[in-house]
C-alpha cells in the first residue's frame, strides 16, 4: 500500500501496523469506524484486506484530511471522511466497529514542539473518559471497539470501560524486548459483553537488534510504502 505522509511532523509507526493486524484477528465487517485516522493508514489497510467493509473515519487536523483522502483515492479504496473532534460530531447511524490508535501520552509527558505531533500524541486532545462515552453511544449492541494505548494506563481503562458498560475481552501487550516491560496494549471491547478477558501471549518487538519473526510477518502482512511530501 502506498502512503504518502507529511514531510515534518507526525508520521505514523510500528504501533499502527501491530494494531492493524490486531484488529484483523477479529474478522472486521459491516461498518467501520476508523476515529483519529492520520493519514488514514489504519482504516485503508483494514479496508484492504476485507473489501466488504464500509469505511468511514473520522480527523480532525486538516493536514491529516489531504492526507487520508490522498491515500484513499491511491489505493482506491471507498472512504467516507468526517472531519471534527469526534466528542462533539454527530452520527446518523451506528457502527459495527470502532478502531483507533488515539493520542495516548499523558499530560505529565514531555510535550512536542510540532503542533501536528503535539494534537496527535497527548491525550488531552481526546480525554480518556469522554472518547469511550462516545464510542459506546454510536456503537451497535454487543460490537467491537479495537484500539491501542500507552500500556502504563491499563488499569485506567478498564475501570473507564466499565464506566460505560464497556468490557475487555481481549488485551495483548507490546514489549520492546523480551527483558523489557510492556510500552503498548492492544485492546479488543465489547458494550453489554460478560465474557472473561483473554491475555494473549506477549508480543516482543525485537530480538536483539534485529525485529522478531511475528513484527517481520506484520510488516509484510501490510506491505506498506510511505512517501513524504507535502499536499
Amino acid at each position: 500500500m502506498l502512503l504518502y505522509q507529511p514531510e515534518s511532523g507526525y508520521c505514523y509507526n510500528s504501533d499502527s501496523l501491530f494494531l492493524y493486524d490486531f484488529i484483523t484477528k477479529f474478522q472486521p465487517k459491516g461498518r467501520v469506524l476508523d476515529v483519529g485516522a492520520g493519514c488514514g493508514i489504519i482504516g485503508l489497510l483494514v479496508a484492504r484486506d476485507n473489501p466488504k467493509i464500509s469505511l468511514e473515519a473520522v480527523e480532525k487536523q486538516e493536514a491529516f484530511i489531504h492526507f487520508a483522502q490522498t491515500n484513499a483515492r491511491v489505493n482506491k479504496i471507498d472512504y467516507k471522511l468526517h472531519q471534527g473532534d469526534f466528542t462533539s460530531l454527530k452520527f446518523e447511524e451506528k457502527y459495527d466497529f470502532i478502531i483507533s490508535n488515539p493520542p495516548f501520552y499523558s499530560s505529565g509527558a514531555k510535550k512536542s514542539n510540532n503542533e501536528m505531533v503535539y494534537n496527535a500524541r497527548y491525550n488531552l486532545h481526546l480525554p480518556m473518559e469522554a472518547f469511550f462515552k462516545k464510542v459506546s453511544q454510536v456503537l451497535k449492541p454487543r460490537s467491537h471497539f479495537i484500539f491501542c494505548y500507552d500500556a502504563t494506563q491499563f488499569g485506567l481503562l478498564c475501570a473507564a470501560l466499565e464506566k460505560v458498560k464497556m468490557r475487555v475481552v481481549d488485551v495483548e501487550f507490546v514489549h520492546p524486548k523480551l527483558d523489557k516491560t510492556a510500552s503498548l496494549v492492544m485492546i479488543h471491547a465489547r458494550n453489554g459483553s460478560n465474557a472473561m478477558m483473554k491475555v494473549w501471549p506477549p508480543f516482543i518487538h525485537f530480538d536483539g537488534d534485529t525485529p522478531s519473526k511475528k513484527a517481520q510477518e506484520i510488516y509484510a502482512k501490510a506491505s506498506t510504502q510511505s512517501i513524504k511530501c507535502q499536499l
